[in-house]
C-alpha cells in the first residue's frame, strides 16, 4: 500500500461529530511540516477549519493558511460557474448562462451535479501545474461530507462514468474516477470514534468504498480515546458495577465502573476495527485541552505523522 504522504487526494469522511474535520485539519499540519504543499477543500456550508488553524473565514479563493498549507471553501454554485467558464472559454457567455434562473433550476435539479462540482473542482485542483509544469499542491485533502452523503458523493463520478454519453462531463469524471481508483494516488480516510455505533458505521462505509466503488482506504482514525487505567479482569468486574449510594465512596466506585465501561469499549472498537481493515490504524487520544484551537490541531499532527509515517523515508 502507497504511504499516505504520497498520495495525491484524499477524501476524508467519517460519521457526524467523530471529528474528521479536525482529523483533515491535523493530517494537513503534518504533511505540511514533512514539505508538502497542501490544499484542503472544504465543501460543508459551515466551515471550522479556519478556526481550528487560528486563520480568517474561508472563501471562495485559495488561501494561505498556514506554512505549506492552503484552503478553500467551494460552494456548488461558484464551482458549477468556474467549470462552465473553463468549458466556455468566455466569461461573457459564462456570465450569459449561468445568470439565466432556468439554467440554474435546471442545475440544481439533475441528481448528483452540484455534488461532482464540489468534489470535481477539488479534484482539478490536484490534476493542477505551476509556470515550470510542477504540481501545484503536492495533495489535496478534502474535507468531505459525513458518511451517508460522502458515500453518495464518492458514487457521483462512477455514475457519470457508466451512464453518461461521451463529453466534456464524462472525460473529466473518467479522469477523476481513474485517480481515486488508483491506491498509489487516492485514498479515503475515515475518522470514528471507540463506540459501538460509529465504529458498526465505519466498517459498513469501507465496505461501501472497498467492494462496492473498488476505492482504497488509505488510513483509518480512531479518535478521542482515554488512557487505559484499569487492567482487562479490572473491567470486567468494574464495569457492570450498580452503585445507588451517595457517599464518596459510592462516588468513586460508580466513576471507576463508567470509565471501566468506556475502557472496555474502546478495546471492543479497535479489536473491531483492526479486523475490519488492512488499512494503517491509527489511535488519537482525547485531549484535556480545548481541540478547537491551532495548538491541539499540532499536538494531533504530531501523532498522525508518527501514526502514517508521515514524512519518513520509505524502505527500498
Amino acid at each position: 500500500m502507497s504511504p499516505i504522504d504520497k498520495r495525491r487526494f484524499l477524501f476524508v469522511t467519517g460519521k457526524g461529530g467523530t471529528g474528521k474535520t479536525t482529523v483533515t485539519a491535523a493530517l494537513a499540519v503534518a504533511l505540511g511540516a514533512a514539505g508538502k504543499r497542501v490544499l484542503i477543500t472544504v465543501s460543508e456550508p459551515k466551515e471550522r477549519i479556519s478556526e481550528l488553524l487560528g486563520v480568517k473565514p474561508l472563501g471562495p479563493e485559495i488561501e494561505a493558511v498556514g506554512p505549506n498549507i492552503y484552503a478553500v471553501k467551494i460552494s456548488p454554485e461558484a464551482a458549477m460557474r468556474e467549470y462552465g467558464e473553463m468549458i466556455l472559454k468566455s466569461k461573457t457567455v459564462t456570465s450569459a448562462v449561468f445568470g439565466n434562473k432556468f439554467v440554474r433550476g435546471f442545475f440544481a435539479a439533475v441528481p448528483g451535479l452540484y455534488q461532482w462540482a464540489m468534489l470535481g473542482k477539488a479534484w482539478f485542483h490536484s490534476t493542477e501545474t505551476d509556470e515550470r509544469g510542477r504540481p501545484r499542491f503536492d495533495v489535496v485533502l478534502f474535507d468531505a461530507p459525513a458518511t451517508g452523503h460522502g458515500l453518495e458523493m464518492l458514487r457521483v463520478p462512477k455514475v457519470i462514468v457508466d451512464i453518461v454519453p461521451p463529453g466534456i462531463l464524462r472525460r473529466d469524471a473518467e479522469r477523476a474516477w481513474e485517480m481515486f481508483q488508483n491506491p498509489t494516488e487516492s485514498g479515503v480516510v475515515v475518522v470514528s470514534l471507540p463506540e459501538d455505533m460509529p465504529v458498526n458505521e465505519s466498517l459498513e462505509l469501507m465496505d461501501a468504498v472497498k467492494h462496492e466503488l473498488g476505492l482504497p482506504i488509505a488510513a483509518v482514525v480512531l479518535n478521542q480515546l482515554v488512557p487505559a487505567l484499569f487492567s482487562p479482569a479490572e473491567r470486567d468486574t468494574l464495569a457492570p458495577a450498580v452503585v445507588t449510594g451517595e457517599d464518596a465512596g459510592s462516588v468513586a466506585v460508580g466513576a471507576a465502573s463508567r470509565r471501566a465501561t468506556t475502557e472496555r469499549a474502546q478495546t471492543e472498537s479497535l479489536a473491531k476495527l483492526q479486523k475490519g481493515t488492512a488499512a494503517p490504524l491509527v489511535e488519537l487520544p482525547r485531549l484535556l485541552q480545548d481541540p478547537s484551537n491551532p495548538a491541539a490541531i499540532r499536538s494531533l499532527s504530531a501523532l498522525l505523522a508518527a501514526g502514517l509515517r508521515i514524512g519518513t523515508p520509505q524502505p527500498a
